[in-house]
């Protein structure tokens, strides 16, 4: 049994990650630390949680925990993690892995010295849904793919839970981090390519500031496929993805969703031949238990530190064709 440590408990523990860890049967919390030490004792009281720290520190270093989950908003990814990887504790990081590639790097190589495993919080990874459209894709069953798109939209109005989610110095950007980055991971891996090229364009309103409040990226994949990505935090809340290749479409309508089945279609000409519905819910469960699992050594986990990193090069690549108007180049990691 996995003991973790959430640094950061805020919404997204309470909402997503308290009821992934109470379906894992291979790991469990036995501490949580926020900013106000009240704060974090009565969220532990509510989850029956053990420990409460005001200090990330003394959370990384307690002898009740195994693993440490950093859930900290973006700007604070790279001390925490560091930390936890100094206290000889692995650690899953909630994505973006940073706020830019070179702190991406700092952490991989940090925990390659301590030998410490670091993983990324990547959940769409854990979907059966997005099992299912690398399985098929993989097979064939839509020829060569010509076409991927990924959208993730939400209203991120002034009085959201993540009071930070505007506010560059801690966000690192806007929607493209926020959740373009769950479309980009989504594309590189049922698409089990790289990205090798990106071309963004932005908008931003008065509520947005100095980041934007929408965008479309055109990527470019090694092997051919163009992919779109929008993203959003003024449109209407929309997780589509759909695949279009040589001799079909895959698509759902929800597919990056945990919230409500996934319908998965299959077209071909002006008809849908096949659909597939696919429940998502333990997908926040298999994340903790696959990360427990590795630390555990029975198993190698599913998006290691360096597809966090991946990530973040294309998104800079993206904030760089923000600012130059031009196609960037994608570095790939080594």
């Amino acid at each position: 049994m996995i003991r973790f440590g959430i640094l950061g408990f805020g919404l997204h523990g309470a909402k997503r990650l308290m009821p992934g860890f109470a379906q894992a049967k291979n790991c469990r919390v036995t501490a949580i630390s926020r900013r106000e030490l009240t704060k974090a004792r009565a969220s532990a009281q509510q989850f029956s949680i053990p420990l409460a720290f005001d200090s990330a520190e003394e959370l990384c270093r307690s002898p009740e925990v195994d693993a440490v989950f950093v859930a900290t908003p973006n700007a604070c990814h790279l001390a925490d993690v560091l930390l936890a990887i100094g206290c000889g504790k692995p650690v899953l990081c909630e994505k973006p892995l940073a706020v830019n590639a070179d702190e991406s790097r700092r952490m991989v190589e940090a925990a390659r010295r301590a030998n410490v495993l670091l993983g990324v919080a990547q959940v769409f990874r854990f979907e059966d849904s997005t099992a299912r459209l690398r399985e098929r894709i993989a097979a064939g069953q839509i020829g060569t793919v010509i076409f991927a798109r990924s959208e993730f939209s939400f209203s991120a109005s002034a009085g959201h839970p993540r009071t930070w989610i505007n506010d560059p110095t801690v966000a690192g950007g806007g929607p493209i981090a926020d959740v373009g980055v769950h479309c980009v991971d989504a594309l590189r891996y049922i698409l089990q390519d790289e990205v090798i090229k990106v071309t963004g364009r932005g908008i931003s309103d008065s509520k947005s500031g100095a980041i934007e409040a929408a965008a479309a990226l055109t990527l470019e994949f090694s092997r051919g496929t163009l992919g779109t990505v929008l993203a959003s935090f003024r449109a209407e809340y929309r997780t589509p993805i759909e695949f279009v290749g040589e001799t079909g479409v895959l698509r759902a309508d929800d597919g990056l969703s945990v919230e409500r089945p996934v319908t998965l279609e299959l077209r071909r000409g002006e008809s849908v031949v096949e659909t597939e519905s696919i429940s998502n819910r333990y997908a926040y469960a298999r994340q903790v238990e696959a990360f427990a699992a590795a630390v555990e050594g029975k198993s190698v986990f599913a998006v290691p530190g360096e597809e966090g990193w991946q990530n973040q090069e294309v998104l800079d690549a993206a904030y760089r064709s923000l600012k130059s108007g031009r196609t960037e180049d994608v570095p790939l990691v080594k």
